[in-house]
Order: structure tokens, then C-alpha cells, then sequence
């Protein structure tokens, strides 16, 4: 063994034992409350990465749809085409803002999306639920922020894990959230005059 190896070798000792302690200490276990927000891709992408893992796991899901209506997107399709079983999937706006041009439509439609989340996440049988785009909702003031985040903080069960996603998600919902991650574009290439591509934008 050269002393390269021999270093690399006993550095990684030193990290694995520093991380075994550590981990020591992370025993408890919660239904985490999850924020992907930012202005880069990628927030919905994520977000049912880990319904397919949480289906991979045994773990029944819901989703809700705020906002993006009857796009056909690839994770609807896939959802209920072959795993209907494992996840419920839900769809409560009607497009985008910028195509509807009905505020008030709009509101009525994300307060009905907000009630089947709330039956969702109340539900025992759910251990997941992806509330999809509902950033956008509460940002336009469709709902009420304060409602959205008493409710996850008092009634959310202890071991049901909430998404939430879209751009522009409000203080008090980071606040109230365990684990926020912020999505920033570095290139896209819509700038460039690339349309949304299948497969990857939906």
C-alpha cells in the first residue's frame, strides 16, 4: 500500500467514526413538514422522487395539484396508470394563473384543493402527501397562510410526512417547515428559446 492509500484509507476511518457518533444521537423519528421553493427546476421533479420512493417503501401517498390543471404531465400519467393502489392523485386548479384569468375561480379552486389536502393528511392511511404547486396558491393569497400553517402544525399526524412546492413560498411557512430547500437556476434552456421538453419539464 503506497502513502496515498495509506492517508486516504486513515482519513476515512477518522470520518466513519466521527459520523458513527454523530449518528448516535439521531434517533428520533417525525413526520417532517418539506418546502422546495426557489426560481430554478427541478421542485415537482424532486418532490415525486421521493413518492416513488415512499412507494417503493410500502408507504401509501396523496398528491394535490394546485394550479397546473390538465397538463398531462409524465408523473400523473405514471401515477395513475400503474400505481392508483399506492397513491391517490388529485387535481384542483385549472392552469396556470396567467391562463385562467379568473381570480375568483381560481381561489374557489385552490379552497377546494386545501380541503382535500386536509382530508388527505388527516387520513391514517396516508403517510405522504405532495401538496404540488401550492407555493403558487398561497403566494396570489387564494389561501390563507396562517390556516395553511396552524393547520400543519396542530393537526398534521406526528408521523405523516407534508411536501409543499412552487416559487415564492412564504416566511412563515419556511419557518414552520423542517427541511427547506431552495432551487436556484445556474442555465435554462428556455432562455435560449428550447420549449418545455417530455420527460423533463413534465
Amino acid at each position: 500500500m503506497d502513502d496515498t492509500t495509506a492517508r486516504h484509507n486513515e482519513k476515512m476511518k477518522r470520518i466513519k467514526a466521527a459520523r458513527d457518533e454523530m449518528m448516535k444521537s439521531k434517533t428520533e423519528e417525525k413526520g417532517l413538514i418539506v418546502v422546495h421553493t426557489g426560481k430554478g427546476k427541478g421542485k415537482s421533479s424532486a418532490a415525486f422522487g421521493m413518492v416513488m420512493r415512499c412507494i417503493a417503501h410500502s408507504m401509501p401517498c396523496a398528491v394535490v395539484q394546485f394550479i397546473k390543471g390538465d397538463w398531462e404531465t409524465g408523473e400523473r400519467t405514471l401515477l395513475r396508470d400503474r400505481f392508483a393502489e399506492e397513491c391517490r392523485f388529485f387535481v384542483s386548479g385549472e392552469g396556470f394563473t396567467w391562463e385562467t384569468q379568473d381570480r375568483d375561480r381560481d381561489i374557489a379552486r385552490a379552497r377546494d384543493g386545501w380541503r382535500i389536502a386536509k382530508d388527505q393528511i388527516r387520513d391514517p392511511a396516508i403517510r405522504f402527501v405532495l401538496l404540488d404547486e401550492i407555493n403558487i396558491a398561497l403566494r396570489y393569497d387564494y389561501l390563507d397562510i396562517d390556516e395553511v400553517v396552524d393547520f400543519l402544525l396542530t393537526e398534521k399526524p406526528p408521523m405523516t410526512h407534508v411536501v409543499l412546492t412552487g416559487r415564492n413560498a412564504k416566511p412563515e411557512l419556511i419557518e414552520a417547515a423542517d427541511l427547506v430547500t431552495e432551487f436556484e437556476v445556474v442555465k435554462h434552456p428556455f432562455r435560449d428559446g428550447i420549449k418545455a421538453q417530455k420527460g423533463i419539464e413534465f
